[in-house]
Order: C-alpha cells, then sequence, then structure tokens
C-alpha cells in the first residue's frame, strides 16, 4: 500500500501546474514581503512564492472574495523568464517592478485648494513651495499590515499628480480604474476638453542598478522611486501632454491661416470679419501666455535644483520628451500666425482708410453741391 500511495503521490506533483498564487490566509504575509523592502537582498527573497495549488489566476478573485481591499501587486513584478533576462539597452532586468504612468490633459484649468481640501487625507505633504500641483496618494492596505513600512512603498499605492494648468499623472493605476481618479480632479475643473490629451510611459524600479538611473525606450529605470521623484516625473510629463494640446490648437490656427491664403490666391480678397481676426489674435496671445506662464514650460522645479539625481531625471526627460524642441517648433508656427495676423490687419485697416477716405469724398461732395445750390440761389434772389 505505501508504495501505491507514493505513485498517487507523484502522479498528483507531476499533474499541478506551476504554483502562481497563495490562498487567501497567506497573503497578508506574501503582501508584506512584496511591499517592506527595496534591499537586494530582501528582493531576491521575494522572487520565490510559497506553494499553493490554487490555480495561478485565482488570486485577484480569492482577494475580492475576502474583500482584502488591495489588488494582486505582484503583477507589477517581472519574472525572471519574460522581459529582463538580457535586455537590448544593456539592463538585466531580475528583480524589477514596473509602475505604470498615464498622463492625461483634461480641462485649461483646475482648483488645486479645493481639491485638496475635499482630499485631504490623500493630499502627500510638499517638499518645495512649489504651488501650481497636488500630490495625491491613495492605498487601501488591511489593518493587519499597516505599521509593517508598506504605506509609503510606490508600488503599494497609487498616485496622482494634478496640475493646475489641467494636466493629471496617474502612477500606477491601471485602465479600469483610470476614470475613477480622474473624476476627482473633474469635479474641481473648468474649461473641460471634449477630448482629452493622454499619453503613457513606464517607470522601472531595480534597487541593484548601479546609477541612480537610466534611460529606455518609453521607460526609465531607477534604483528608487519615491514620491519626489514621482513630482519630478510627472511634472515633465504634465507639462509634455499640456505642450501637446497647445501646439494642436496653434496647428488649427494655423490651418485656418492657410485657407485663407488660399482663398486670397484663388480670389485676390478675403471675406474675414474684425471681430474674427481679433479674436485669433486673442487665441495665439493667450496660447503663447498659458505655454510659459501656466505650464511653466522653462521653469526648473525646486526638486531638482536641491539635488543633482533629480536634475538628471528632469533633464532626461525633457530631452527623452523633447520639450525644448517643440516648443521652438511651435514658436516657428506661432511667428507664422503673428505674420499672418499683422499682414490682415494691416489690410482690415486699409479697408477703412479707404472707407474713411470715399466718406471725406462724399461729404465733400455734398458741401459742395450745397455751395453751388447757395450761389444759384442768390443770384436769382439778386436779378430779381
Amino acid at each position: 500500500m505505501g508504495r501505491w500511495a507514493v505513485y498517487r503521490l507523484l502522479r498528483r506533483l507531476t499533474s499541478l501546474s506551476t504554483p502562481s498564487s497563495i490562498p487567501p490566509p497567506f497573503s497578508s504575509i506574501r503582501f508584506s514581503l512584496l511591499c517592506s523592502s527595496s534591499d537586494p537582498n530582501t528582493l531576491l527573497f521575494q522572487r520565490f512564492r510559497p506553494f499553493s495549488s490554487a490555480p495561478s489566476s485565482s488570486y485577484a478573485a480569492l482577494a475580492h472574495d475576502y474583500d482584502y481591499g488591495f489588488r494582486d501587486f505582484s503583477q507589477n513584478y517581472v519574472d525572471d523568464n519574460q522581459d529582463f533576462q538580457s535586455h537590448p539597452d544593456g539592463v538585466e532586468e531580475g528583480d524589477v517592478s514596473k509602475i505604470p504612468v498615464k498622463a492625461f490633459f483634461l480641462s485649461t484649468s483646475i482648483n488645486l485648494r479645493s481639491m485638496q481640501a475635499e482630499n485631504s487625507g490623500n493630499v502627500v505633504p510638499p517638499t518645495s513651495r512649489t504651488s501650481n500641483y497636488v500630490t495625491l496618494r491613495f492605498f487601501d492596505i488591511p489593518s493587519e499590515m499597516i505599521g509593517m513600512n508598506v504605506e509609503n512603498n510606490v508600488i503599494c499605492n497609487r498616485y496622482m499628480v494634478v496640475f493646475q494648468y489641467g494636466s493629471a499623472v496617474l502612477f500606477n493605476v491601471e485602465d479600469h480604474e483610470v476614470d475613477f481618479f480622474l473624476n476627482i480632479a473633474r469635479r474641481h475643473a473648468s474649461g473641460l476638453l471634449s477630448e482629452m490629451k493622454k499619453d503613457d510611459y513606464m517607470v522601472k524600479e531595480k534597487a541593484t542598478l548601479a546609477e541612480d538611473m537610466q534611460g529606455g525606450a518609453d521607460y526609465i529605470v531607477l534604483r528608487h522611486l519615491d514620491t519626489d521623484g514621482i513630482r519630478i516625473i510627472g511634472s515633465v510629463l504634465g507639462q509634455s501632454i499640456a505642450l501637446d494640446y497647445y501646439v494642436s490648437q496653434v496647428d488649427d490656427m494655423v490651418e485656418e491661416f492657410a485657407d485663407i491664403n488660399r482663398a486670397m490666391e484663388k480670389t485676390g480678397t478675403f471675406t474675414m470679419r474684425r471681430k474674427k481676426l481679433f479674436q485669433l489674435v486673442g487665441k495665439a496671445n493667450s496660447n503663447l501666455a498659458d505655454i510659459i506662464l501656466k505650464v511653466g514650460l522653462f521653469d526648473r522645479s525646486e526638486i531638482a535644483w536641491r539635488e543633482a539625481k533629480y536634475a538628471e531625471i528632469n533633464e532626461y526627460l525633457r530631452e527623452e520628451y523633447e520639450v525644448t524642441q517643440r516648443f521652438g517648433n511651435l514658436d516657428i508656427k506661432l511667428k507664422f500666425v503673428e505674420h499672418n495676423i499683422h499682414f490682415l490687419q494691416e489690410v482690415l485697416q486699409n479697408r477703412r482708410s479707404d472707407l474713411l477716405e470715399w466718406c471725406i469724398i462724399i461729404l465733400l461732395s455734398i458741401e459742395n453741391v450745397i455751395s453751388i445750390c447757395e450761389i444759384i440761389r442768390d443770384s436769382a434772389a439778386g436779378s430779381v
């Protein structure tokens, strides 16, 4: 009987798939192992999974059924046999966490004061005097996990950096959660856009990285991502997505003036009203002012001034997103718009001058006619 028992046990072990999840009683233990430390030696231990006979897809469902209040953060970790065994950029990835970043431009203004008051429990205390953004942190950790050094671990939380000029940058937020977080900003926004601008990025955290940071295609690898790093990354991505919006606005104006020029080429005249031209003047000036003043495209973060590693991240991302070059292209387009505006203003001014000249000619003609009539009347009265 002993041989058959051993045989059945071996059959059962060989028929089981590779374990990738744990039953609910051990979930809090695994959560603490995953989120409590970024030390390289600890991370080596974090790569091992507890044994379980549950299917790999059942962990999130079991966590939901038991209402643990957090999602399977282990999805953010990269398996050794997947993406990072030998990377073309030279980053050998083993114990690497992936943190998705989503940038949105949803309105032209957001009231940070009212949003901060409504979400006071989620506000991350600022580390600089910059007042054009607010950082919010959202975490839902089981009570037994509080105090286990997981509250400040980025991979265990979700962050949202909201900027006064209308951008919102989400960290570690899944696609199905985006609307929930954006609605927090929308409640305090004005000038909501009918179609949001969106951009995706990826931050990878690798504790064994030799440098503080290393760039890649559409991602950046950091030794450690903290809240100041989130602010720096969010600042550049927020400015970049806002710049996309203003570039599209200027492109619309360029296209409108191109249509006017084509019509003038065919007809030799144009029919734009003075009011419409002034509206275009105001739009061009306000776009340029918003980019420089509200978005602060050329203002360097105080955090970047304070520490060299944040300055390196800031400069790398600005170079990666070609912020300066894109503004240069935008400036060329604005100069084209400005040139056309001046030209059309001169045309309208000449039209007005011509109208005034004709009015003067008509008035002088009327005056001459009246004078001739008076002379004829006086001569007729004298002859009598």
